[in-house]
């Protein structure tokens, strides 16, 4: 396992950060301005010093341009990039069952490279069950993440696949407006057998979370 510090670090998120925002890879020139305007009093000349260790360490190479791009070194590990994220209880992708809001059975260690732009702590788990989310690849078992959906944000729900408690039971749905009264909750599914929840406007429904990711659960130990 390599080593870095704090510095070296900083520039490295900073280069991952850019990378997944603007789709594109900076120069050293670019990542200092971005420190630069984050406040940072470091020259161009420290930024290109570390630039250089860290390529040194073969974490991150540079092309004829000499744009950055991170390497995925499988030696490399950073236990400050690993974050924890609650699990709540078990969501049904076929009947609702049984979910306590404030029952956390666990906690799950996650890359923050995973979930680049968002923000941990508004992150939390899941464990799906059955199949009627199959064709969105979550599947019986596995983790599925979720980001904790704000009422107050105005943030539109149509089309997205939530995470929605109702009257103390959870479920997996695609969220989509039927009519000005009407709410449906749509599988999506291999499975002919399962049909939308559909919920009157004054019923008792909260959307718990946004889906973000879905950890397969062969990926985890059990």
């Amino acid at each position: 396992m390599q080593k870095l510090t704090s510095k070296q670090n900083d520039i490295l998120e900073t280069i991952r950060e850019y990378i997944e925002q603007h789709k594109k890879n900076p120069t050293s020139y670019k990542v200092h301005k971005v420190l630069e305007a984050k406040g940072s009093g470091d020259s161009l000349k420290s930024i290109m010093q570390v630039v250089e260790a860290l390529e040194k360490k073969e974490i991150i190479k540079r092309d004829e341009d000499k744009k950055i791009y991170v390497i995925e070194n499988e030696s490399y590990a950073n236990l400050k990039n690993i974050f924890s994220i609650p699990v709540y209880g078990l969501a049904s992708c076929g009947e609702a069952l049984a979910y306590a809001e404030d029952n956390v059975d666990g906690f799950l260690q996650i890359s923050k490279a995973l979930f680049r732009g968002t923000d941990s702590a508004q992150l939390f788990a899941v464990k799906a069950l059955g199949d009627s989310m199959d064709k969105e690849n979550i599947g019986d078992g596995d983790y599925a993440i979720f980001e904790k959906y704000d009422y107050t944000s105005g943030k539109n729900l149509e089309g997205k696949i939530v995470v929605a408690v109702i009257n103390g039971m959870a479920t997996i749905k695609r969220y989509k407006k039927v009519s000005d009264e009407i709410i449906g909750l749509f599988p999506h599914s291999t499975n002919t057998f399962h049909q939308p929840i559909f919920i009157h406007k004054t019923d008792s429904i909260l959307v718990a979370g946004v889906f973000k990711k879905v950890l397969p659960v062969k990926y985890v130990s059990l």
